[in-house]
């Protein structure tokens, strides 16, 4: 039973480690923490629902639901990130809540406030390996999970836009400087992270078949606790956490019960930040003495 617990907690964790990388991608880029990645993600599973029950085939509904997403990127990118750039830290990062706010009620005119239940579209199946069952969803959720951020990984690292996008990090009049349209590659930032969470949010309507206008919340903060066990800036670390953070949940519910999950995780964060605040794979910060 134990190691069944730990495939579901890998499961379920594949769906943080899209949220956490898509939050890292923001922060540690752009030292921006994007408040508007829990709506993006219930805006990929909501949309995608909202066009199965108009009559659209499920590619169809998905695929819309990921440019509508874009689309959503881009205008929080406008209104937050390049309008409020040059503003007070915590300005653009209020201005980012403010979009949660905005697309979660914007749904709930579009959909109701109730929780719905989202249609079976993967067929289910089962794999039994070793005693062990795998859900069919779940491992395709997992399997794409980490393609995405595998792929992330490599095109920052090896890519002539990854090499932008590093600079980009380091400094950005910097990277201006040396011939890098940041004009052109910030808004592609905040397209990717959208896009990671949406699809987040799609594949958790395919595997828990339910989709809510606020759906996007607890996972956004559970996605912001394993960025930070992680380490912040760190796409590895966003993955590691956010693994760590599905395992600690479901080994919680089996052998302590649902009431004291978040207790477990949350005070794992606490206790995380106490001994390492850098995180698993963040650097320390050095700081100058007063």
């Amino acid at each position: 039973m134990i190691g069944q617990q730990l495939v579901n907690g890998l499961m379920l964790g594949s769906i943080y480690v899209l949220v956490a990388v898509s939050l890292t991608l923001s922060i540690g880029i752009l030292n921006f923490l994007n408040f508007s990645i829990p709506a993006l993600f219930m805006l990929g599973g909501v949309v995608t629902w909202l066009l199965i029950e108009a009559g659209f085939a499920w590619p169809v509904a998905v695929i819309a639901a990921l440019l509508i997403v874009c689309a959503a990127s881009l205008v929080v990118e406008r209104f937050t990130y390049r309008w409020m750039k040059n503003s007070d830290p915590e300005v653009p990062l209020v201005s980012s809540l403010g979009f949660l706010i905005l697309f979660e009620n914007l749904m709930v005119v579009m959909a109701g406030s109730d929780q719905q239940p989202f249609p079976q579209i993967i067929p289910d199946f089962n794999l039994r390996i070793g005693g062990l069952l795998f859900g069919g969803a779940q491992l395709i959720s997992l399997a794409l999970s980490l393609i995405l951020v595998i792929l992330i990984s490599y095109i920052l690292a090896k890519t002539q836009y990854g090499r932008r996008v590093r600079a980009i990090a380091e400094n950005t009049d910097t990277a201006s400087i040396l011939g890098v349209d940041v004009g052109r590659i910030v808004p592609m930032i905040f397209i990717s992270s959208g896009l990671l969470s949406a699809v987040a949010g799609i594949l958790f309507a395919f595997n828990y078949l339910q989709v809510s206008p606020f759906m996007g919340e607890e996972i956004g903060i559970k996605g912001i606790a394993a960025m930070v066990i992680g380490g912040m800036g760190s796409v590895w670390g966003g993955i590691i956490g956010g693994l760590l953070i599905g395992l600690v949940e479901v080994f919680s519910i089996y052998f302590i019960g649902a009431d004291f999950v978040d207790i477990i995780v949350y005070g794992l964060v606490l206790v995380l930040l106490i001994l390492r605040p850098q995180g698993l794979l963040g650097r320390p910060v050095n700081r100058e003495k007063l």
